[in-house]
């Protein structure tokens, strides 16, 4: 469902961005990446050495490969191509409804950007009940569907993303090919109705306002969503529009 992408890009291009984010974001020791705080609440979450599952994994996936460090890894995907993927110790290959696996067979369940592409997301979530073993969690990173760059791809059609979004994201870590979008849960709130409807204890939930990745197609773009992102960082009331939802849930043991 989601890979990682790597533009070629111009190389006077890769020269400014470089320079505007680790002048406005990687040279301060007090910035941590939106991914890096996935990966801590990831390592957090799961038991060393547990069985992993990641729901789409793709051919190739950076947090496949620190997946695999903390444990084996199951890829799951509607891509045949998550075969190439050689981090996974398995891989399945799904049509996006009942998951080919068996009960209870799983400590953890992963996903990272994946759950915007997911059209019934009920079904996903207990299906992730279902393989997971008592005491075992669900643990993902998902857009908000509050924030500016959520609320564009929900209302654009799917070839705004396809001609737009790859150019967009350029090289950031968390850029991925463009899937159709449902965004069904996308919000706190569906993430706790969803959750809790299967049978989980939902224990993190919360919003980030990472750098601003998107802005790398653009000098002009940078700036605005640089001031946003510091907007949005000033305060925890404005949580609630921040770019990214991060979540941990739990099956009762």
């Amino acid at each position: 469902m989601t890979k990682d992408h790597r533009a070629g890009g111009d190389p006077g291009q890769e020269t400014w961005q470089r320079r505007l984010f680790h002048r406005y974001y990687h040279s301060r020791s007090d910035w941590v990446t939106g991914t890096e705080r996935f990966r801590a609440l990831l390592g957090e979450s799961l038991s060393p050495g547990g069985s992993i599952l990641e729901i789409g994994a793709g051919p190739a996936n950076a947090t496949t490969d620190f997946l695999a460090g903390l444990g084996p890894v199951t890829g799951l995907d509607v891509d045949p191509d998550v075969a190439g993927n050689a981090a996974c110790s398995e891989t399945r290959v799904y049509d996006g409804g009942v998951f080919p696996l068996a009960d209870g067979c799983f400590d953890a369940v992963v996903s990272n950007y994946v759950l915007e592409h997911v059209e019934n997301p009920g079904q996903m979530a207990a299906e992730c009940f279902r393989v997971l073993r008592p005491g075992g969690v669900v643990a993902f990173r998902t857009p908000n569907l509050w924030h500016y760059v959520s609320l564009i791809a929900r209302f654009t059609p799917h070839s705004f993303h396809e001609r737009v979004a790859l150019k967009a994201q350029n090289e950031s870590d968390d850029a991925h090919d463009p899937y159709p979008t449902f965004h069904r849960m996308n919000t706190r709130a569906a993430c706790r109705d969803f959750l809790e409807g299967a049978g989980f204890e939902v224990e993190v939930l919360s919003c980030i306002e990472p750098e601003p990745a998107y802005g790398q197609f653009s000098r002009l773009a940078f700036y605005p969503m640089m001031l946003w992102e510091r907007l949005l960082n000033s305060t925890d009331r404005l949580e609630g529009l921040r770019a990214n939802i991060i979540c941990v849930a739990s099956k009762p043991g």
